[in-house]
């Protein structure tokens, strides 16, 4: 019977330390803002963003919002990012992908400066972490391991498995491994012998945005498996990339889907803001 890693419950505890520090900030004339630029309506999308205002307005962000049309031409979208760029009182800003079809996403993310990268998308903040020495982290690898540190964890040493390689959470996330001492293995979707692969794991983190697609088979007895996926199953409701039922009773540790990594990613996104703040006004200790 696996421990339960509850997200809500560590989010909630980042949330509050952020806060107390913002109030801290404020007293010394800061406060830290965030501009969140969304392109055409995507339903999902426009619910990320929501959850973001929220939790600015919970922290004591300044929060602006962008919402411009789908038609919106590149030129516009990045006369906007480097308007923002200059913009004193805004420290993280924020562009919601995947953009429309016709907009260079790869454009719009070298656009932003990397002071103000909240995502850590830059190839700048990227090389930083590659080397481990960074400002900023990806918010949901960051969000994964403040889960591992959280439940007591200890990485080093451990065989630990990433089931995916986008640049938004598999690379990154195998690096945080890497950098606290985990012997780590990426796989993908030409990996042999996966379920071998991942049978093996100490520590399994599946970010391949398949439904329930580990199963009991893939996962050690006593394995650590954190689920970065959000999908719907069969019957339109939310789950992870770990069949849950399955997968609990063999595990260690295990975390949720709805609940877990989820509400690690937006926790991150404002603990990244509040770093941006400080350094901008050479208050990072």
């Amino acid at each position: 019977m696996a421990k339960v890693i509850s997200g809500k419950e560590v989010s909630a505890k980042v949330r509050a330390d952020v806060k107390e520090e913002c109030e801290r900030l404020k007293e010394k004339g800061v406060t830290p803002g965030l501009a969140v630029i969304i392109v055409g309506d995507d339903p999902a999308s426009r619910v990320y963003v929501n959850n973001k205002k929220k939790a600015c307005a919970e922290v004591g962000f300044v929060s602006e919002e962008y919402a411009l049309p789908a038609e919106t031409t590149q030129e516009e979208l990045l006369d906007l990012i480097d308007k923002l760029n200059n913009k004193k009182e805004i420290n993280g800003i924020l562009c919601q992908l995947p953009l429309p079809k016709h907009l260079d996403e790869k454009a719009v993310i070298n656009a932003i400066s990397p002071y103000k990268d909240v995502d850590a998308f830059h190839p700048s903040n990227v090389g930083k972490i590659m080397i481990g020495d960074y400002h900023f982290l990806p918010c949901t690898p960051a969000g994964v391991m403040e889960l591992i540190h959280f439940a007591g964890i200890d990485v080093s040493g451990k065989n630990c498995v990433v089931i995916g390689r986008s640049n938004i959470v598999g690379k990154p996330m195998s690096m945080l491994l890497l950098h606290e001492n985990g012997t780590v293995t990426v796989c993908h979707s030409k990996t042999k012998n996966l379920k071998e692969i991942c049978s093996s794991a100490d520590i399994l983190v599946a970010a391949v945005g398949r439904a329930k697609f580990v199963k009991a088979d893939m996962v050690k007895e006593g394995a650590v498996v954190l689920d970065v996926g959000i999908n719907r199953d069969e019957n339109g409701k939310l789950c992870g990339d770990v069949d849950y039922a399955e997968v609990e009773p063999k595990a260690s540790y295990i975390t949720p889907v709805p609940g877990g990594v989820g509400p690690m990613t937006i926790a991150m996104l404002m603990k990244n803001t509040l770093k941006a703040a400080k350094l901008q006004n050479g208050m990072d200790d």
